[in-house]
Formats: C-alpha cells, sequence, structure tokens
C-alpha cells in the first residue's frame, strides 16, 4: 500500500517540479481529501500504546496516546487547503547566494575513534564504539524539493549499523537512500515498521515508543523521547506513525539528536533525564512563522531548547540543503552564529568530521 501511494507521489511530484503552476496542480490534487486533522474526537476512545518489550524510563508514561489510529500528542496543528495555498502564493524572493562548504571525503570510515560527520540536512553519520549510526536517512532529492548540496561519499559506503529515523516525511525517510543500507538495524517510531519494509527487506527493524530504550547489544544504550510534529507520506496516513527525537548514550558522551520539531516543553523534559554533551538542533525551515512556528523552530528557538536540554554544545541541522520554506537560504546560520557564544556553538561543513 505504502509503496504505491509513494510511487503515485513520486511521479506526481517529478512532473510538477519544474512547472509554474505546480501550486494550483497540488492543491486541486488534494481538494478530494480532508487535509486537516483535529486531534481531538468527540466521542472516540483514546488509548495507550508502546512497545511492551522495551523498557520505559519516565516513571507511570503510559504509553504514547492513540485515538481512532492516530497520534494525538505533541503534535503539530495541521494545516487547512487555504492556509497551505496563501503560504505558497506569499511572495518568497530570495536575494542570497549562500551556499554550504562542502568537503568530498570518506576518509573518515577508516577511523578508528568515535567520530561526528554531517552529510547534509538532518542526515550524520556517527561513529560509537566502532558502530555506525546513520540519522534521519536522506541523500538524495526527494519529491517536490531540488537538493542544494552534494554529498561527501557514495551512498553504498556508508555501510551503516544502525538507522534512526525521527519521523517519516520525505527529507528525513528516503526509500532512494534506504535502499543501500541492507542487513542494518532501524530504530524507528511506533507502527513505522512496514514503511521501511516495504523499502528494503534485509533491514532488521525496532519501534519504540517515547521515553523508551532500544534493546541493543552494544556499550551504548540509544532511546526514544518526544517531539513536536506530525507524519504524513501519503493523503490518507497522516498521524499514522509516531514521531520523536533520540538521545545516543555513551560511555564518554550523551548525544542528543532532534527531528523536525516545534519548540515546547518537551526540551525541559528530556533536560531532566539526561546530562546532555551535545545536542543536535534544526534551525532552518521556520519562515512564515504562523505556517511554520508548531512544525520547526527558529535560531532562537533551537537557542531555547539548548537551555532547556542543559546541553553544554549545539550543532545546527535542517538548513542549506532544501529550499523548502520562505527565509533566505543563508539566514538560519547567519542568526545562531550571532545569538550564541562560539564556545557553545559547533556549525559543520559537510563531509568533514569532528572527534567526539
Amino acid at each position: 500500500m505504502y509503496t504505491k501511494l509513494e510511487n503515485m507521489m513520486g511521479r506526481f511530484g517529478t512532473f510538477i517540479y519544474d512547472n509554474p503552476f505546480k501550486v494550483i496542480l497540488v492543491v486541486l490534487a488534494l481538494l478530494a481529501v480532508p487535509i486537516s486533522y483535529v486531534p481531538q474526537i468527540q466521542g472516540s476512545e483514546m488509548s495507550y500504546i508502546n512497545n511492551i518489550n522495551l523498557h520505559t524510563i519516565k516513571k507511570d508514561y503510559s504509553g504514547n496516546k492513540i485515538q481512532n489510529g492516530k497520534f494525538v500528542e505533541y503534535v503539530s496543528q495541521t494545516k487547512t487547503i487555504a492556509e497551505i495555498l496563501k503560504w505558497k502564493l506569499e511572495s518568497n524572493i530570495k536575494d542570497d547566494e549562500y551556499s554550504l562548504d562542502i568537503i568530498k571525503n570518506n576518509k573518515f570510515l577508516a577511523q578508528q575513534d568515535d567520530f561526528i560527520v554531517w552529510l547534509g540536512h538532518a542526515t550524520f553519520l556517527i561513529q560509537v564504539n566502532g558502530k555506525r549510526i546513520i540519522t534521519d536517512p536522506c541523500l538524495t532529492s526527494p519529491i517536490f524539493t531540488k537538493r542544494h548540496t552534494e554529498i561527501p561519499l557514495k551512498i553504498k559506503d556508508i555501510l551503516p549499523d544502525y538507522i534512526l529515523i525521527s519521523h517519516g516525511h520525505f527529507d528525513h525517510l528516503d526509500s532512494s537512500t534506504i535502499k543501500y543500507f541492507n542487513n542494518a538495524t532501524a530504530l524507528v517510531p511506533l507502527k513505522m515498521k512496514k514503511i521501511i519494509e516495504n523499502m528494503n527487506s534485509s533491514i532488521k527493524i525496532q519501534e519504540a515508543g517515547w521515553y523508551q530504550q532500544y534493546s541493543i547489544d552494544e556499550e551504548f544504550n540509544i532511546y526514544f523521547l518526544p517531539a513536536l510534529h506530525w507524519h504524513r507520506r501519503t493523503l490518507f496516513d497522516t498521524n499514522e506513525v509516531l514521531w520523536g527525537s533520540f538521545i545516543i548514550e555513551t560511555p564518554n558522551k550523551v548525544i542528543y539528536f532532534a527531528g523536525d520539531t516545534g519548540y515546547d516543553t518537551h526540551f525541559k523534559e528530556i533536560g531532566k533525564l539526561f546530562d546532555i554533551d551535545i545536542a543536535i538542533l534544526p534551525i532552518g525551515t521556520y519562515a512564515p512563522r504562523w505556517f511554520m512556528k508548531d512544525n520547526h523552530m527558529n535560531p532562537k528557538d533551537a537557542y531555547k531548547a539548548f537551555f532547556d536540554l542543559r546541553a553544554k554544545i549545539l550543532i545546527p541541522k535542517h538548513f542549506g540543503t532544501f529550499d523548502i520554506s520562505n527565509e533566505p537560504m543563508g539566514e538560519p546560520e547567519e542568526i545562531i552564529r550571532k545569538i550564541m557564544k562560539p564556545e557553545q556553538l559547533k556549525v559543520l561543513t559537510i563531509g568533514k568530521e569532528i572527534l567526539l
């Protein structure tokens, strides 16, 4: 089911990509289905779910709330067709010539020490205890979008041991990337298993709810935690799959990887549970604020989240690779550099690793 619907959307996206009337075509295509979702449906039954085989680290947390088959906790407000059309018709003149620096490099694959390397957007390769962990794998161009950065190495050479997927949006979960990761283990949100199986049947899959610890036989731990966001991969699966963020807890460092998220109280909750060294936080795709606020943080939100998490270092992500919102491409980096102290901030160069 997912594969057929995604293929349909992919063909549709290719057709309209360079068409000046693409917004009108998209809206007409969506008119036949409801795009607005109300989390609390009067009279419907609320239940709580998690992975009963995993340990829940937050005391008295019953699991993720689900209603009529949809997750309803920390949900970004879904926009109506009218609001989407209003946003798409707003002026969106980009007057900067910003581009990210890229170092073509695969030498870090032979590195014995622990490291982090940015591959673009929300995709990082993190090595811990000799194991490779890749986050939100999207190393091609998803539908409706153009990639503005090359990747520093061949996808087939990455060979991750673990794949962390925060949510199901196309710029964070790309089937053209996943197909290369044979026999890896995917650590994913609740209800995502079928999507991954349809992309690559060799991948081992473990689902978790919020505040759950994945079961891995390693000298490090990985936990799934909340985020303020939502899910959709087709026109018919809104919020049927969970979303979230991750903690990678090693003997020497604690790394927080936020998925897509708006700013909310979950950062303070996570900061109370872990002593975080490095917070990888999104800083782009935030304009216009009336449309994006519940979905994506701006640099000032990321700065607040950094303090809520009580982290020591912020590594920014989610800027410069895809131009999918109205702010100038270079604005997120410019603002985050202005508002943070140099010792608090590490803006990575794509392809250049930093040691942990």
